[in-house]
């Protein structure tokens, strides 16, 4: 079962549940995909969804940090209560030895010998970290490594 039809199920199951927490994400995430796919007149891969996914769980955690700054509690746990939501249609994610792991297959991989090929290394990482691992922590741990 794809990503896509995952929430098509879990957004069946909300409503049977009279879920509305639950339902309101999930309406949203399918909404972003739909959104996607007329604006590029494409479908979308299992990857595509999987990165509108991991985009809105970025999104969420930047709104709740906004909301907490702001003293609104109440909306900076409504955004985090939407991350568990969203999360539990992400793979799990890899752990820190994982990362590593790849990270210097990537590398020895590509030949990588310095900064100016920290492209390369990203471009082979991506696909297998997408929605697995903060792309932002792993391009840190890659710069530890070339530099």
């Amino acid at each position: 079962m794809t990503l896509l039809e995952t929430l098509k199920e879990a957004q069946k199951d909300a409503m049977r549940a009279k879920d509305k927490l639950r339902l309101g994400t999930i309406r949203m995430t399918l909404a972003a995909v739909k959104q996607r796919e007329i604006d590029e007149r494409i479908e979308l891969t299992e990857g595509d969804v999987l990165a509108i996914v991991t985009k809105m769980v970025k999104q969420r955690k930047d709104a709740a940090q906004q909301f907490a700054d702001a003293d609104r509690l109440d909306l900076a746990d409504k955004e985090l209560e939407e991350i568990v939501i969203l999360e539990s249609f992400l793979p799990q994610p890899l752990t820190p030895e994982e990362i590593d792991t790849l990270i210097a297959t990537a590398i020895s991989d590509t030949g990588a010998a310095g900064m100016q090929d920290m492209g390369k290394v990203m471009g082979l990482l991506k696909p297998q970290l997408q929605g697995r691992a903060d792309m932002g922590k792993v391009s840190g741990l890659i710069k530890a490594k070339l530099g």
